[in-house]
């Protein structure tokens, strides 16, 4: 298990409510600070006003002005963070990632995407 640095911070963007507060939940049991949006354009938001997001989990199928995998690449340009994208309607292909970043396919479990991002940080 790695080490949660307490300057860890990671950014949720799920449209669905209880997704998203439990994927959050469970972020903040291992002991990470967590933001929460409900779609993109909130995300954009909160990336430009906190710098201590250092990874974003995002699905792709969202209202709003982009969706996930715009919101994946407008983060990656923006700063270096890790990214892991979700979705349960798109199979989304490595090409279409930004570089680096996951893709995990829905259903997954909260803790399954904490360990994924354990794992990219070692």
């Amino acid at each position: 298990m790695a080490f949660v640095e307490q300057s860890d911070a990671v950014l949720v963007v799920e449209d669905e409510p209880l997704i998203r507060m439990d994927v959050a939940a469970t972020f903040e049991e291992a002991g990470y600070k967590v933001y929460e949006a409900a779609n993109a354009d909130e995300a954009v938001g909160l990336l430009e006003e906190f710098a201590d997001i250092h990874a974003l989990v995002t699905d792709v199928d969202m209202p709003g002005s982009i969706d996930g995998l715009e919101l994946a690449h407008y983060a990656r340009s923006d700063r270096r963070i890790k990214i892991i994208v979700t979705s349960g309607h798109v199979k989304i292909e490595t090409r279409d990632l930004p570089p680096a970043a996951i893709f995990l396919k829905k259903p997954c479990r909260a803790g399954d995407i904490v360990e994924t991002l354990r794992e990219m940080a070692t």
